[in-house]
């Protein structure tokens, strides 16, 4: 406990410099927020005139949609901002040998490298979701707590994927093409409702790209107030840092030191 306690404190440390060194710059800091919030309300526009135009499709309406982004751009701010040196970031400080800088210092190195970044856009997603979540009408105190309980342990999986996305690099030497990619794709099919899928490609959704844990699943668990369902999700969280932590490792007794010198600040 307290190894964990100290842990904790390090990180708290980590996101609390963060996010002072990106507030040092005001214009670009807001700016950013608010051009993210703008690319998602384009993309959500584009749910609203489709379901205004074909209605109810398995299930899902213009309701749904407004939860789906709303846990799905709240769990996805909410791991940039802590978390935002996963996915093909996180691949390319592997190909480029930028993980010497990490490897000095005695803290837990996959936490050390994956938090010691922000992505300050990511506010904005985290913004956009709370005022989507406005939207969805689900104000009951249960539905509020399913609701930001959800979202965290959907941001844990955007950061496990994105670690295990990023380690590919330890294994294919540049894989930030394949790790965007891959990125792109769980990005991408957070946001669809997932009654879209049957067969294979809804089984993929739950397994090599787990987008229904960051999505369509807290969405169920908030509509339903399932507990049950929220402990599976626990599970399926603890399943997927577990494979990513082993991917990492794995594929550090792979890694090669760089030869430039570089200066962290």
């Amino acid at each position: 406990m307290k190894q964990l306690k100290k842990e904790l404190s390090f990180l708290r440390t980590l996101i609390g410099l963060n996010l002072a060194s990106a507030m040092e710059y005001r214009a670009s800091f807001l700016s950013q927020i608010v051009g993210m919030m703008i690319n998602n309300g384009i993309y959500f526009v584009f749910w609203l005139i489709f379901f205004d135009q074909f209605g109810t499709i398995r299930g899902y309406n213009t309701d749904e949609i407004y939860l789906l982004f709303a846990v799905a751009t709240v769990a996805f701010g909410l791991a940039h901002i802590v978390a935002g040196n996963v996915g093909p970031h996180l691949a390319y400080l592997i190909a480029q040998g930028r993980l010497d800088y990490y490897l000095v210092f005695p803290r837990n190195l996959l936490l050390h490298v994956v938090f010691s970044r922000m992505m300050v856009s990511a506010i904005g997603d985290l913004v956009f979701g709370f005022v989507a979540y406005l939207f969805t009408g689900l104000f009951h105190p249960l539905e509020i707590l399913f609701f930001l309980a959800a979202a965290v342990l959907a941001a844990l999986v955007f950061i496990a994927y994105g670690v295990i996305a990023g380690s590919l690099a330890f294994y294919m030497g540049n894989a930030q093409n394949a790790s965007q990619q891959l990125w792109g794709a769980m990005i991408t099919f957070v946001l669809y409702p997932n009654s879209l899928f049957t067969g294979i490609s809804r089984l993929f959704l739950y397994t090599l790209i787990p987008a229904a844990f960051a999505g369509a699943i807290p969405v169920r668990i908030i509509q339903e107030r399932d507990p049950l369902l929220l402990l599976v999700l626990l599970a399926a969280v603890v399943v997927i840092w577990g494979v990513a932590t082993a991917v990492f490792y794995l594929g550090l007794r792979r890694y090669e030191s760089g030869s430039a010198l570089n200066v962290n600040v």
